[in-house]
């Protein structure tokens, strides 16, 4: 026989309590009674009806953000409250964990809308500072709606008319009904997937609370917290809030405002465009003439400090005049210098004076010049004007005193012995 713990019949307990579907999420209407609030900031309360009642408790920590509804909880009141049954082990009780209080009267669709509104408020999905801006001339626009509805043909007309550059890519998916939650988040998944989307809308036409439900799902406010993309929630009318739209990053009261916010008008765009061409070619007008007025300055200025060229080039006229009548006179009296030199040679030439009548005699090659340099017998050749013929000594004659003969001075230069000259 089995034999168990009263702990372990008590985890038991607890654990069967809260896996069960139904009471992990559940809202319960009664009246309050016994209600205590310790120094701790817990409220404890017993929520009761003419049959039975039920122990509860309201932690402080689960309404941080949505403690506004504390005072709810007050001896006698008429409320519904939204949180899990479970077993307090320590004393065995059953017992109601609430995190969300609403009055009883204000139904049970609106005070789920509440509860949920303030958890994601509380966990930051509605925070204005993460939410991004719209791109201002988006190329490919998703449209998360049913295919069949007038919705998807108002956001396209609203398109073409005011931004017809912009590619629309509807993603099709129920809005209400049982299907709707999970087409709309696979609508969402989708349109993030392509990666070519700039904006994405998400909406439907108006309807009573069960009708737009589906955009009060926390799924669906997950998904939409978790696209990549800016979503723009259009859903019902102006009148109209869902938690879709504290989470979108810009919300529309129809969708046609959606259309009319995510896309430009065109003819703003061309207007500006107009001004901003006419402003370009103002400045592109004023430039070219400041730059015109400065280079009419530089060269101005470039002339004035130009040195005076024609001047310069008289100069070196003058100059290269000067220079060619210098080496011409050089030339000239290169000249002449060359012509008294030849003439000096000439002078000087020993076959010259062969014309005036005078030999040369050589002895075995050599200029006899001297009588004693030839003996009796000796051979000779003899030079004259016409040629040369040989001869023989007979007697050797005396040799004779000559007095010098003065050299004029045109040739004393080529005369001067280089003693003389020392």
């Amino acid at each position: 026989m089995q034999v168990y713990s009263v702990r372990e019949i008590a985890t038991y307990l607890r654990e069967l309590l809260e896996s069960n579907t139904l009471l992990a999420d559940i809202w319960i209407a009664g009246e309050a009674s016994n209600v205590s609030r310790p120094s701790s900031g817990h409220t404890y309360f017993t929520l009761k009806d003419e049959h039975s009642a039920l122990k509860a408790v309201f932690f402080a920590s689960r309404y941080t953000v949505r403690r506004n509804t504390a005072h709810l909880i007050e001896q006698g009141h008429a409320i519904v409250a939204h949180g899990r049954v479970s077993l307090y082990e320590a004393r065995g009780d059953i017992q109601f964990y609430v995190d969300f209080v609403q009055p009883e009267g204000a139904g049970a669709l609106q005070a789920e809308f509440e509860r949920l509104k303030a958890q994601l408020a509380e966990e930051g999905l509605f925070d204005e500072s993460r939410k991004r801006p719209l791109p201002r001339m988006p190329r490919t626009i998703g449209v998360v709606t049913s295919a069949s509805g007038a919705v998807f043909q108002d956001i396209c007309h609203v398109l073409e008319r005011r931004w017809p550059l912009a590619e629309v890519v509807l993603a099709p998916t129920p809005v209400q009904g049982p299907d709707a939650v999970a087409g709309i988040v696979g609508a969402l998944d989708m349109l993030n997937a392509r990666g070519d989307i700039d904006v994405i809308i998400a909406g439907r036409g108006g309807g009573s609370i069960e009708e737009l439900w589906p955009f009060n799902d926390e799924a669906v406010a997950r998904a939409i917290f978790g696209s990549g993309v800016p979503v723009v929630s259009a859903v019902g009318h102006e009148t109209d809030y869902t938690i879709a739209d504290y989470v979108a990053d810009v919300r529309a009261p129809t969708p046609s405002a959606a259309a009319e916010i995510v896309a430009p008008d065109r003819n703003d765009v061309m207007a500006r465009l107009a001004v901003a061409a006419g402003t370009m070619d103002s400045v592109l007008r004023q430039r070219l003439a400041d730059a015109r007025t400065g280079v009419s300055g530089a060269v101005h200025r470039i002339e004035r400090r130009a040195p005076d060229l024609n001047t310069r080039r008289q100069r070196i006229d003058d100059v290269v005049r000067r220079a060619a009548a210098c080496v011409d006179l050089l030339q000239r009296e290169g000249v002449q210098q060359v012509g008294s030199c030849v003439w000096r040679l000439k002078a000087l030439d020993p076959y010259a004076t062969l014309d005036r009548g005078y030999a040369i005699v050589e002895r075995a090659g050599k200029v006899v010049s001297e009588v004693g340099a030839v003996t009796t017998g000796d051979a000779l050749s003899v030079r004259v004007k016409d040629g040369t013929f040989d001869a023989t000594v007979g007697r050797p004659g005396r040799p004779q005193r000559r007095p010098k003969r003065k050299v004029p001075d045109a040739q004393a230069p080529l005369f001067t012995m280089p003693e003389e000259r020392a």
